[in-house]
């Protein structure tokens, strides 16, 4: 039920309903009285953004626009829930969209968030992100932009993200000290700046244990899918990887059931690591060893940055970098 709908079964304008609503006495009593029971009557509902929005000339929108790459990622859904919790505790409202992993949808929505007039976004981009003139446009138009998780290095904007080095080369060396020698290295394509992070916290702890990089162990694969597909092919090497650093869960899950599969006995044999630490990770068997993220974190550091440049804490022109802290969960994937 809406404005609208209310207008035309009433045979009203819908500023007549509006006035009606917010009880303005340029209506008759009769007729507000006769609108009003009948928006009760039926379950009718303000739309407390649309309200912000309409007016908005006399005060500041404090609607926050956030773009997330997938719903359904544990990661991207456990920064949401932090960005809505820190944002409803500190009187701002959020809408959300997903961008797919899309250039053109990312871009799309960025549009739509400016003639919405959002106070601020916060986003992480798009893995097929490579132009970044959406983003330009919200900061030329003066719209607060925060970057989490995969951040726009070509843009001095503010960001916050996990430490995603620091994560993977203690990951990684743990996995040596188990006594790994050949591990393989799971990660994404290197045109975003979160897979250069740990991809070079990876080379790092080899380096810094004494041992040598060997480009056939580093794979592109991000996902259970391509895991299982890839794995089988790693296991019949002369020589076979003992250890596996998976980029995240999913992926590391898709090295463990294709081991498993392939009956070699974990941790004994094979050790994974992972990078996420969602439900999934004590959901097998053994429980996965991986880095926890603190995507709740995250997300509420993003909102508590965006406010500051809303609300004027922080100047307009200055771009915050905060690094939330990793933590290595050990489980029964390693020995």
């Amino acid at each position: 039920m809406t404005m609208k709908d209310i207008a035309r079964q009433l045979g009203v304008s819908v500023a007549t309903v509006s006035r009606a609503l917010s009880d303005s006495p340029s209506i008759s009593r009769e007729r507000r009285e006769a609108i009003q029971a009948y928006a009760r009557e039926h379950n009718y509902m303000p739309n407390a953004i649309a309200e912000q929005l309409r007016h908005s000339r006399n005060s500041p929108v404090k609607v926050i626009g956030v773009i997330v790459p997938e719903f359904v990622h544990y990661y991207f859904a456990s920064v949401l829930t932090g960005i809505e919790d820190e944002a409803t505790a500190r009187g701002y409202r959020i809408v959300v969209a997903r961008s797919a992993e899309s250039y053109d949808r990312e871009r799309d929505i960025c549009a739509r968030f400016m003639q919405s007039k959002v106070c601020g976004v916060i986003v992480s981009q798009a893995k097929d992100t490579v132009q970044y003139d959406h983003f330009e446009r919200l900061q030329a138009t003066g719209v607060p932009l925060v970057f989490y998780d995969r951040i726009c290095p070509a843009l001095n904007a503010s960001r916050v993200v996990v430490d995603d080095y620091m994560g993977t080369l203690k990951a990684v060396s743990y996995l040596i000290e188990r006594g790994c020698r050949r591990i393989a290295y799971y990660g994404t394509d290197m045109n975003m700046e979160i897979a250069k992070n740990r991809y070079n916290g990876y080379k790092d702890a080899l380096y810094k244990n004494g041992l040598s990089l060997d480009e056939t162990l580093v794979q592109v694969c991000d996902n259970r899918a391509d895991a299982e597909r890839i794995t089988p092919r790693m296991m019949r090497m002369a020589e076979r990887p003992d250890g596996f650093f998976a980029v995240n869960d999913d992926t590391a899950l898709g090295i463990l059931n294709s081991v498993q599969r392939l009956h070699f006995v974990v941790p004994d044999e094979v050790q994974i690591c992972g990078f996420t630490n969602d439900w999934r990770a004590t959901s097998c068997e053994p429980m996965l060893t991986t880095v926890e993220q603190r995507g709740m974190e995250v997300g509420r550091q993003a909102v508590d940055v965006l406010i500051g440049l809303v609300e004027g804490s922080l100047p307009a022109d200055h771009a915050e970098k905060r690094v939330v802290k990793t933590n290595l969960i050990v489980r029964g994937t390693t020995r």
